[in-house]
């Protein structure tokens, strides 16, 4: 049975100043599974997801969820940025922080009620922080603060969970803790994307891989393009990686 196409990437091309940061990329990611984005610095990993998001315009090409444009899907997605583009002593709560996540479906004006102060809750059990639920964020360690973005963004139940470097300054628990949620969403039929830079770990924690480079290299399931081959093609001649083959 063929697999149902999450998002599908067409013809994507993002510039800065004129320089090509994503050029023309074609990329389709199924429903379901837990994909790492690898690339060296400048490859644009993290722009590719902010093109999709809507954040960042794309000069040409088009981005569709489900089969529909980002707007009209809007609700089916999630996204935990970069813990460096968040603005850490804004004074609020981590319960505050995830109950942000259900603004989505609330809108602005109404207020999280009993229901969504319970699903935050749960969520901030799930990432292991329900005893940090009253602590301001900026008091947080970074593996603790990462949790919270997480939270934040299991409370939303989305289809599509975007993630740039969740595992970035986080000690080897939280890392554990982080992944573990990443494979029961993957169990429970989501899509996870991440973008991720430590290649070694790549086998163990994801099953589908996309290397880029400014351009798609490859994509694919890990056990078939995660390889010195792919390696050498994204990062250089020069780049070495002891994989089981």
């Amino acid at each position: 049975m063929e697999q149902e196409i999450a998002v599908a990437i067409d013809d994507l091309t993002v510039a800065y100043n004129y320089k090509p940061v994503l050029w023309d990329i074609d990329l389709t990611i199924p429903k379901g599974v837990l994909m790492a984005v690898v690339g060296p610095n400048g490859a644009g990993k993290s722009t590719l997801i902010k093109s999709v998001l809507g954040i960042i315009k794309p000069i040409a090409g088009s981005v569709t969820i489900f089969g529909k444009p980002y707007k009209k899907q809007r609700q089916l997605v999630a996204y935990v940025p970069q813990k460096g583009s968040v603005d850490w002593d804004f004074p609020t709560t981590a319960l505050d922080v995830v109950l942000m996540g259900t603004y989505g479906t609330l809108g602005w004006i109404k207020r999280p009620g009993k229901n969504e102060k319970k699903a935050a809750l749960e969520a901030l059990e799930k990432v292991g922080m329900l005893p940090f639920k009253s602590r301001q964020i900026s008091q947080l360690s970074g593996g603790q603060q990462q949790r919270i973005f997480l939270a934040r963004a299991l409370v939303q139940n989305a289809e599509i969970y975007f993630m740039d470097e969740p595992f970035q300054g986080v000690d080897a628990t939280t890392e554990k803790a982080i992944i573990n949620i990443l494979k029961l969403l993957r169990k429970a039929g989501k899509t996870v994307v991440v973008v991720h830079h430590d290649l070694q770990t790549v086998p163990e924690y994801f099953d589908w891989v996309t290397f880029l480079n400014v351009k798609k290299i490859a994509t694919g399931p890990v056990k078939d393009i995660f390889n010195n081959d792919n390696l050498i093609k994204t990062y250089g001649i020069n780049y070495q990686v002891s994989i089981q083959e």
